[in-house]
C-alpha cells in the first residue's frame, strides 16, 4: 500500500517543480536562473524541460494558474518562502481530489 505522502513525493511534488521550471522557461529564465529560483541543479531544471523527471501529471485549471502565478512571482522575486507556495499548491491539488487520500487521513 502506498501512502498519500509517498504518492505526493515521487508524483506530485517533480510535477510541480516540472511545471514551474515549464512556465519559468517559457517566460526566458534560463535554466541556470530556474535552478537557482527553484533551489535546485541546473541538470535537474534539464531534466525537468526534457521530461525527464516530473512527467507522470499534468496539471489544469486552477491549479495550472496557481503553477503560473509561482513561476510568475518567482521571476519578480515576489516569493519569501517556497516551500510554503508549493505547499498550497499540493493541498489545492488534494481539495480537488487530484490525488486519492489525504496525508492526514488515519491520524
Amino acid at each position: 500500500m502506498k501512502l498519500p505522502c509517498q504518492l505526493i513525493v515521487w508524483n506530485v511534488l517533480p510535477a510541480i517543480r516540472a511545471a514551474i521550471a515549464e512556465e519559468l522557461s517559457n517566460m526566458g529564465v534560463s535554466q541556470l536562473e530556474a535552478a537557482r529560483l527553484l533551489d535546485m541543479t541546473p541538470s535537474a531544471i534539464s531534466q525537468y524541460l526534457t521530461g525527464k523527471r516530473g512527467y507522470r501529471i499534468v496539471f489544469e485549471g486552477e491549479v495550472k494558474e496557481s503553477l503560473n502565478q509561482l513561476a510568475r512571482d518567482l521571476h519578480t522575486g515576489q516569493v519569501d518562502d517556497l516551500a510554503a507556495r508549493i505547499c498550497e499548491i499540493c493541498a489545492q491539488i488534494r481539495e480537488e481530489n487530484r490525488l486519492s487520500g489525504s496525508c492526514d487521513e488515519g491520524t
